[in-house]
């Protein structure tokens, strides 16, 4: 890996991987650089059973209190975050000089928001579409357009 490479990114909420691409053979390197996936469990198994209560600023009455933020978001927003994090660490150390993006529309966004301007000047094309769930060959059919890069 060299700051000439080309880097694949094939991430979703929950699963990310990351390829070298080899131009000249137009094929995916055999093994991910990077792979990281969690379990998001849903919200309502996140948050508590209950909401919690609060007193009306006038009167008597009580009522529920929702949250602030669905709990299930902020741990797709974590994940984005980490993946970022891990990809800046890997440009300050020149791994890989062009990057190409492939998430569902939201994660794309959500990778954008954390990225650093930096990594987002090396980023080469993106592809708004959910194929982090395909093996590797399976990759190369869907994104032959980028291969060559």
């Amino acid at each position: 890996m060299t700051k000439n490479s080309i880097w694949l990114l094939v991430a979703d909420a929950g699963r990310a991987r990351v390829f070298e691409i080899d131009a000249q053979a137009r094929a995916l390197v055999r093994t991910p650089v990077w792979e990281m996936e969690t379990e998001i469990a849903p919200s309502r198994d996140i948050g508590s059973d209950r909401p919690g209560r609060a007193f009306d600023s006038a009167g008597q009455g009580r009522h529920a209190e929702e949250p602030r933020t669905d709990p299930h978001r902020y741990e797709k927003l974590q994940t984005a975050h980490h993946i970022a994090h891990f990809l800046d660490d890997q440009r300050k150390k020149e791994a890989f000089g062009q990057l190409i993006v492939v998430a569902p529309p939201q994660m794309l966004g959500d990778l954008r928001e954390e990225m650093s301007h930096e990594l987002k000047k090396l980023i080469g094309a993106e592809l708004a579409k959910d194929l982090s769930m395909l093996p590797r060959h399976e990759l190369e059919q869907h994104l032959d357009e980028f291969m060559g890069v």
